[in-house]
């Protein structure tokens, strides 16, 4: 893939721009007004359900058009206020008022589930007659997938009353849980001593330790991590019974007799299959990642790597680089995919529209939010200038051009799934990842750089394998009553060791605790989707080398198609591929087990 170099004169600012949506942060008075139109619209669009009289005939369609449109406005300035909270409550972890608008946006958003709960039962009762005849009509059949899917997913569950009270316990009760770990992870401190005296780092801060290239400074912050999160794993213990707790009632309620991988399965539009054969082709090519790890311990010069090793930089040299180095180098490797990629990053940095700065008080981790009613998205994280953050970097413009595709998509038909999502995302942290390897300059930089990239396939196979795992098993135990911390941590433990093959000397119990993803109550299962994501990238990447930056165009298409089908269906469109069936995951394993090969050679 050939492209012209990016030449640019602008620095980058590392702070985003959030008063260009609401001036003035938690205090914002056009926040508050915004608030208060969309509180608005929701009691009209409840009370346009309330009246709606169900179509008896495919002719009788107007009320059904009212009623879609004033549920893509709302949701839409739902999703834009929620953008705004999430932002502000992950840039400053002290920011009260941000968590009160927190509070706010879910009980708007419970409002909102509980219209659409009203709405999706009167689709129940249209007729299956007029419904085919109403869904093959303007404007309705390019909306048919989501609508006969809120039809489908209606069918299996409770009654409105049952529903609407779920809805109503989750603000206070399966939501907050999630916003209690949110606020104590705010307040964990880890203390670490520095230059003689003692710090205290806030949980980001701390995490990026592990990526030195001194193991004592890793094992050292190894120690007081875990202490850290043992300090408060009661009650963080007691947020991951809690959410267990209310999901499993739930599924009961509704009896969904296929356990805790129905919801998951469903809103990733994917197949147990699929899943299974995933999993089993990974567990059967786990071999070259444990003579990976094998080898990365020899060059550390230990005999078994530990937890804390994992992200430890291989060789002399820790690699840094700038934030505006970082930047350059991602438009310059996104300019040889294709043009519209590469202008849409240029505006992402320009207009600020990332978090990068690395300060304390902010959130751990990071991510990509979307706000639909001004077509624009944010990313946030801690950038540090490891090789690791450049990757992290370029997954979250991955996910903003995602949004951006589907700028003229029906609103509707934007609500992809976190599997696909995780594919436009990973997909340009390869583009990226692929050419720091390839641009090398020395044989000690390559071998840092294509080890950071098979870090990333040990994370999709492994870590995510692990989480996996435990979040399975965990669930068994909670059908049985409240798990103990400790048996948290051992639950944990079982699992690192299967999912690593017990290449690992230490391994982290607490992971249970320090993983915010088991606490994200909006999607349960937040993990299996990134090995899904990755893998399916790795197929779009094989045809983008072969087809070069002709290639974006078709790319764009699949992009667009991402919530308007199953998993299944848009692999074998745009792909032309089956997933339930081993062939597409093994050629996408094996392409990531060519850099181990090479890795391997090359450190002989």
């Amino acid at each position: 893939m050939e492209g012209d170099s990016i030449l640019t004169t602008t620095t980058y600012e590392q702070k985003w721009d959030l008063d260009v949506f609401f001036e003035g942060g938690s205090s914002s008075p056009s926040f508050e007004a915004f608030l208060q139109e969309l509180q608005a619209e929701l009691g009209e669009f409840q009370s346009l359900v309330q009246a709606f009289n169900v179509p008896t005939d495919a002719n009788d369609k107007s009320e059904l058009l009212t009623i879609i449109n004033a549920f893509q406005s709302a949701f839409k300035k739902l999703r834009q206020a929620g953008a705004f909270v999430s932002c502000l409550t992950a840039q400053d972890t002290t920011d009260k008022k941000a968590n009160l608008l927190q509070g706010k946006t879910t009980q708007l958003n419970a409002q909102l589930q509980s219209v659409l709960t009203a709405f999706d039962q009167k689709l129940i009762t249209i007729d299956q007659n007029v419904w085919e005849a109403l869904l093959s009509e303007e404007p309705f059949n390019e909306l048919s997938f989501v609508l006969e899917e809120r039809r489908t997913r209606a069918k299996e569950k409770l009654s409105l009353e049952q529903e609407n009270l779920i809805n109503a316990l989750g603000v206070d009760g399966y939501h907050a849980w999630g916003q209690l770990y949110n606020t104590v992870v705010g307040n964990i401190k880890v203390p670490f001593e520095e230059n003689g005296e003692t710090k205290e780092f806030s949980v980001g801060q701390a995490f990026n330790k592990f990526s030195s290239s001194n193991r004592n400074v890793r094992k050292t912050m190894f120690e007081n991590w875990e202490k850290a999160w043992d300090d408060h794993s009661d009650y963080i213990g007691d947020a991951l019974n809690h959410l267990g707790g209310f999901r499993l009632n739930v599924y009961k309620a509704r009896g969904w007799e296929d356990g805790v991988l129905s919801e998951p399965l469903d809103i990733n539009r994917m197949s147990k299959q699929t899943l299974e054969t995933m999993w089993n082709v990974i567990s059967e090519n786990k071999a070259p990642f444990v003579e990976y790890l094998n080898r990365k311990a020899k060059l550390l010069g230990v005999e078994k790597l530990s937890w804390f090793d994992l992200d430890a930089p291989v060789g002399n040299a820790e690699s840094t680089v700038s934030y505006q180095e970082g930047a350059e180098f991602i438009l310059e490797q996104f300019s040889k995919f294709g043009p519209k990629l590469t202008e849409f990053t240029q505006k992402a940095f320009e207009d600020s529209w990332i978090e990068a700065e690395d300060r304390p008080g902010k959130r751990p981790g990071g991510f990509c939010t979307s706000f639909p009613e001004s077509d624009q998205s944010r990313i946030f994280m801690t950038f540090s200038g490891t090789p690791s953050n450049v990757s992290t970097l370029a997954h979250e413009l991955g996910h903003a051009f995602h949004q951006h595709a589907m700028a003229g998509v029906h609103t509707l038909n934007r609500s992809y799934a976190m599997n696909v999502a995780e594919t436009a995302s990973t997909f340009a942290e390869m583009i990226v990842a692929d050419a720091s390897v390839k641009n090398a300059k020395t044989q000690d930089e390559k071998v840092a750089l294509l080890e950071d990239k098979i870090q990333r396939s040990v994370a999709f196979y492994m870590n995510i394998h692990a989480r996996f795992l435990f979040e399975t098993r965990f669930y068994e135990e909670r059908k049985q009553g409240i798990v103990s911390t400790e048996r948290l941590n051992e639950l944990m433990l079982e699992a690192q060791q299967e999912a690593y093959c017990g290449a690992l000397d230490q391994y982290h119990p607490h992971f249970w605790a320090s993983k915010m993803h088991f606490y994200i109550t909006g999607v349960p299962f937040y993990n299996f989707p990134y090995t899904f994501g990755y893998l399916f990238s790795l197929g779009i990447y094989a045809k983008a080398l072969e087809e070069g930056t002709e290639y974006e165009e078709k790319y764009i298409a699949l992009l667009k198609d991402t919530a308007s089908m199953t998993v299944e269906e848009l692999a074998k469109k745009h792909l032309g591929v089956d997933l339930t069936q081993r062939d597409f995951w093994e050629k996408a394993v094996k392409l990531s087990v060519k850099d181990v090969e090479e890795f391997l050679a090359i450190t002989e």
